[in-house]
């Protein structure tokens, strides 16, 4: 396969490991711009189904309905990039099971839609791997206003949304600025694997 990138930053990225704490909006988009960014492996995490609903913003297909997310998620994983090892985990992501679960990866990317889930998993990684990068949407409703959307750094984690945004019945996430900030996850999480840090935010 011809690569537009050299060796080295390949050979990296095949050896980095990178787990996604819900494959919904966020999660499933965001795993399908690592695979294809050639990450060696991904490590998802999820209890949810698909359903019809989910169609509207997530990386599923129609045929997938009924189907858990995580291995739908990588079944679609792998057919952008085959060589990705893709673990899944059919469960809900706990304190109690969060080092068996991102134990051993190199960055983490928070994509649940609770807000006491992401309140969770950022007070696990600071209490059990203080030394993990990770990386969280928040405020991602809406459309328009992509001006809004920034990146900032605190420590090992880096939250990327407008930071206000929640969803409501006026207000509900819709694909497009959904997939922006799944890409600028994935985009963080490259450049941490790349550079060891993360340069950018507020």
């Amino acid at each position: 396969m011809k690569l537009r990138w050299c060796r080295e930053v390949q050979d990296k990225l095949s050896r980095s490991s990178v787990g996604i704490a819900g494959v919904g909006g966020l999660g499933s988009h965001c795993a399908l711009a690592l695979a294809r960014s050639r990450i060696g492996k991904l490590v998802l995490a999820d209890v949810d189904v698909v359903e019809e609903g989910n169609l509207l913003r997530q990386n599923y297909s129609v045929d997938q309905v009924g189907q858990s997310k995580v291995e739908a998620t990588r079944d679609n994983l792998l057919l952008a990039n085959p060589d990705v090892d893709v673990e899944v985990h059919n469960l809900r992501v706990t304190s109690h099971n969060f080092m068996a679960l991102f134990g051993k990866v190199d960055v983490l990317v928070e994509a649940f839609d609770d807000a006491d889930q992401k309140v969770m998993l950022a007070e696990s990684a600071a209490r059990y791997r203080p030394d993990l990068w990770v990386v969280m949407g928040s405020g991602v409703a809406g459309f328009g206003s992509t001006e809004e959307i920034r990146v900032t750094k605190v420590g090992r984690l880096v939250v990327i949304g407008d930071g206000h945004s929640s969803v409501a019945p006026d207000n509900y996430c819709i694909a497009p600025r959904v997939g922006i900030v799944a890409f600028m996850q994935a985009n963080v999480v490259l450049e941490i694997l790349l550079t060891g840090d993360y340069g950018g935010g507020e």
